[in-house]
């Protein structure tokens, strides 16, 4: 838009110079050839008066001459005088023939005129009259050059003015044009920012009244989508939390049953639906102008430690390798938080007690953040792919692994699983236990889970590694992951009385 109104404006402006312009050098050159023949008019006519006195005589010859020597020079038109009986006193006109001219005969009858030469200039012919042998003529010839002089000068001066103007005008279209696309660019940032989710973004109305107008309709739309989110939201949110009266008599029917297999069966069902709720809430809560991120090493230490005392009830050691500085992912810290609880409420569910687990937190070379979670249990029945959603060999719901799924897969990472090889993950030692140790906030109810000295050996292992992309905004310099000193489990949180 900028580059298309300086050309408008550079070729309009040149348009409007031409016709202005072309008249003025015609009319410059003309005015020069009409001052120089006047002024050659008048030379012409004060040699006439002062040698009219001079050629009454004879014996004034010298006089003459010196009269018309006086009135020629370096740069000035040739004057000559013709006397009547053909003799030239002056510069000649013609190298060869006589110098009466047939408009020297016209001049002769007492006519004072101008006339154009063929080779482009001009003759000045005034009589003498009073000379004593007849009519002389005073001539004074003009050449093209003397007659056009100062016209170049002119048109370099009307070239240079009509340069300037075209620069000013393209000055005042630039700045025009600058205004009106720095104005239109302000309206697609905006117009992104929204796009992207922040719905506090406005427009400023500038510019001419219909970039005015556009922000204006802009920021209505901005505010009326802000208006039907919030209240689809607020209708979500209620949604569940109706939801959750019926869940809860779900619940104490469930505990009312006779067999106990089928009231734990539909129980977990229950768990599992009483997490969805949550997350519905959880997600219809959660402000959409708040771009999500996390400190993955923050909230893997967290939950590590959350979780420790109902490791060291059952046995097991655990190691947590992590960076000492941040590393940001575009994840909601409450749903990062959730899929490192299903996959270590995995391990601790569905391996024997004692086999210890370990979590990792790097940062990979091709920048990602990358959280991976192995044990040295039996591992999956097919290493290479994880349960599917609802699919579970040891009576649970099945739907931990696919949390986890979800949560790297919405924030465009991936999700892997495997079996935990001895060189990527080694074992740790284990600690011994702390009689009477609880852990800080809420604690899960620890299982009883199978008996350490029934359940199967030390199996290949599972691993199941989250992927994520970085934060946008670029986190400062990364230590590389390193673990506690001297590879020691981590410490479970202190004991609260």
């Amino acid at each position: 838009m900028r580059r298309s109104l300086l050309l408008l404006t550079a070729a309009t402006t040149a348009l409007v110079l031409t016709a202005l312009l072309v008249p003025l050098t015609l009319l410059t050159r003309s005015h020069a050839a009409d001052r120089a023949t006047a002024e050659a008019t008048a030379r012409a006519q004060w040699v006439a008066h002062a040698l009219g006195p001079v050629l009454a005589t004879a014996d004034e010859r010298e006089t003459a001459e010196q009269t018309v020597e006086s009135v020629n020079g370096k740069d000035l038109p040739g004057t000559s005088l013709i006397l009547a009986d053909g003799r030239v006193i002056g510069p000649r006109t013609t190298a060869h023939g006589s110098a009466v001219t047939d408009p020297v005969r016209l001049a002769r009858t007492g006519r004072a005129f101008t006339y154009e030469t063929s080779s482009g200039g001009r003759l000045v012919l005034v009589p003498v009259q009073g000379a004593k042998d007849g009519t002389a003529v005073v001539q004074v010839t003009l050449s093209e050059r003397q007659l056009y002089a100062g016209t170049l000068a002119s048109w370099l001066v009307l070239a240079g003015i009509g340069v300037g103007l075209v620069l000013v005008g393209l000055l005042l279209a630039d700045r025009l044009g600058a205004r009106l696309v720095g104005a239109t660019r302000r309206l697609a940032r905006t117009a992104d920012r929204l796009a992207a989710g922040d719905l506090t973004a406005r427009a400023e109305p500038e510019g001419p009244p219909e970039l005015r107008l556009i922000a204006g309709e802009l920021n209505r739309l901005a505010s009326r989508i802000d208006e039907l989110l919030t209240a689809e939201r607020e209708n979500a949110a209620d949604l569940a939390h109706r939801l959750r009266t019926p869940v809860a008599a779900l619940r104490l029917d469930a505990e009312t049953l006779s067999d106990p297999d089928e009231a734990h069966r539909i129980a977990a069902d229950v768990t599992a639906l009483e997490r969805s709720v949550d997350d519905v809430i959880r997600k219809a809560r959660r402000p959409l102008r708040e771009a999500p991120r996390a400190d993955l090493a923050a909230v893997a230490r967290e939950r590590t430690a959350f979780w420790a005392p109902l490791a060291e009830d059952q046995n097991r050691s655990v190691r947590t390798a992590t960076p000492d500085r941040e590393i940001p992912v575009p994840v909601p810290a409450d749903e990062l938080a959730a899929a490192l609880d299903a996959l270590i409420g995995n391990v601790l569910d569905h391996t024997p007690h004692g086999t210890a687990f370990s979590l990792t937190v790097r940062r990979t070379p091709d920048g990602q953040a990358e959280l991976t979670v192995a044990d040295e249990g039996p591992g999956f029945p097919d290493p290479g792919a994880a349960p599917g959603r609802g699919t579970s060999g040891a009576g649970s719901t099945g739907l931990g692994l696919d949390i986890a799924r979800r949560t790297a897969e919405e924030a465009g990472g991936t999700f892997t699983t495997g079996a935990a090889t001895p060189e990527s993950e080694p074992t740790p030692s284990r600690p011994e236990p702390t009689p009477g140790r609880t852990g800080s906030g809420h604690r899960p109810d620890p299982s009883p889970g199978p008996d350490p000295s029934s359940g199967p050996g030390p199996g290949p292992g599972a691993r199941v590694t989250l992927a994520f992309p970085l934060a946008l905004t670029p986190p400062p310099p990364l230590t590389p992951p390193r673990a506690h000193p001297a590879e020691t489990p981590s410490v479970p949180p202190a004991p609260t009385c």
